[in-house]
C-alpha cells in the first residue's frame, strides 16, 4: 500500500481511507443499511491486512455506534500508534439545546464521547462535519484549537463547505495563532465535480490534504443506472444528489462502463483512478460492505489512466447545482 502525506504535514496515510459510516446499529440513527458488529469487523481487520492505516468515522454515524465498533476493532487488530484514527463533530447527538453544531460547549463535550467510545486517548484527525453558520468561527477555531492544544487531536480538518468559509477559518486561526485545517474532506466523483472550481484548486494552493467522500457515488458509477442496492433504496439523502442531472449522469456511468469493459476490470476500479488521479487528491475515503470492495479499490492504485480515457469519461458531465454543503 502507498502512503502519501496527509497536506504539508508530516502524518503518513494510506493512498485509500477506509471510511465506516456502513459499519453500525441499524436501528440507531439514520442508516437503516449499516452492518452490525460481527459483519463489520472482517472488513477492518481485512483493510488492516491490504496496508491501509488511514479510519475514517463520525459521531453522528449510527448514533455513536460507528465509533464504538471501530474503536474495539482497531484495539483488537492493530497497533493504535501505526493506525490514523479520523473522526467528526457538528452531526446532532442528542434532542435539545446544545446538541450538536459547532460551539465551545458542544466541541469539548463530543471530543471526549467519541474518545470514550473509540476507546482511545486521542484522535489524530478530528474534523467538523459541515460549517455551522450559527457559532462565531472565531468560537469553533478556538475549541478546535484547545482540543489539539489538550492532546486529545493531532490535528484538524473541515468537510464540505464554501470555498470562502474554508478560507474565512484558516484565516481566523492564522490571525489568531490557532490551530489550522490541514484537510478538506469534500464531495469529488465523476458525478459530481463541481469542487474542481474552487475548493481544489485553493487546497492545492495552500497544502491542505483533500480526502473525497463517496467517491463512486454511492455506487451509482459501479452498476448500470437501473440497479439498485439495499442502500440505494434506503438512503433518503443520496436520492437528492442526481435528480435533476439524471440524463448527464447516465451517460457519465456508461462512459465508465465502456472504459472498464475495454481494460477488463470492474467499474469501480475505473472510477476510483480517475479520482486518485484527481489533484490534489490525497486519500479517497472508500467504503466496503462486499469483501471485493476493499481489493477493488486497492487495485484502483495500479490503473492509470491515459489522457484520452479521462477526456472520455469527464465529457458528458454538465454543471450541477451544489449539494453536500449542509
Amino acid at each position: 500500500m502507498e502512503t502519501v502525506k496527509l497536506g504539508r504535514t508530516g502524518l503518513d496515510v494510506s493512498r485509500i481511507c477506509l471510511g465506516c459510516m456502513s459499519y453500525g446499529i441499524p436501528d440507531r440513527g439514520a442508516h437503516a443499511w449499516t452492518m452490525e458488529e460481527e459483519a463489520s469487523r472482517p472488513f477492518i481487520r481485512k483493510a488492516l491486512e491490504l496496508g491501509i492505516n488511514f479510519f475514517d468515522t463520525a459521531n453522528v454515524y449510527s448514533d455513536g455506534t460507528s465509533e464504538e465498533i471501530v474503536g474495539r476493532a482497531l484495539n483488537d487488530f492493530a497497533n493504535r500508534d501505526e493506525v490514523v484514527l479520523a473522526t467528526k463533530v457538528h452531526g446532532t447527538m442528542r434532542k435539545g439545546p446544545n446538541g450538536g453544531g459547532l460551539s465551545r460547549k458542544v466541541i469539548l463535550a463530543e471530543i471526549d464521547h467519541s474518545l470514550r467510545r473509540l476507546g482511545t486517548d486521542y484522535v489524530d484527525l478530528y474534523q467538523i462535519h459541515r460549517w455551522d453558520p450559527h457559532t462565531p468561527v472565531e468560537e469553533t477555531m478556538e475549541a478546535l484549537h484547545d482540543v489539539v492544544k489538550a492532546g486529545k487531536a493531532r490535528y484538524i480538518g473541515a468537510s464540505s463547505m464554501y470555498a470562502w468559509q474554508f478560507l474565512k477559518a484558516q484565516h481566523t486561526a492564522e490571525r489568531h495563532g490557532w490551530t489550522k485545517f490541514v484537510s478538506m474532506q469534500n464531495y469529488v466523483n465523476l458525478l459530481y465535480r463541481e469542487e474542481e472550481r474552487e475548493m481544489l484548486p485553493l487546497c492545492e494552493a495552500e497544502g491542505v490534504g483533500v480526502l473525497p467522500w463517496s467517491p463512486l457515488a454511492r455506487g451509482r458509477l459501479t452498476r448500470d443506472w437501473e440497479e439498485t442496492s439495499k442502500r440505494s433504496e434506503n438512503d433518503a439523502f443520496g436520492r437528492t444528489l442526481y435528480d435533476k442531472t439524471e440524463e448527464a449522469d447516465r451517460r457519465v456511468v456508461e462512459a465508465v462502463a465502456e472504459v472498464a469493459q475495454e481494460r477488463g476490470v470492474p467499474r469501480a476500479q475505473i472510477a476510483l483512478a480517475w479520482v486518485l488521479q484527481k489533484r490534489p487528491v490525497t486519500s479517497p475515503i472508500v467504503g466496503a460492505t462486499k469483501a471485493h470492495h476493499l481489493d477493488d479499490a486497492v487495485a484502483a492504485l495500479s490503473i492509470k489512466l491515459t489522457d484520452e480515457e479521462i477526456r472520455r469519461l469527464e465529457e458528458p458531465y454538465v454543471p450541477h447545482a451544489v449539494i453536500g454543503h449542509s
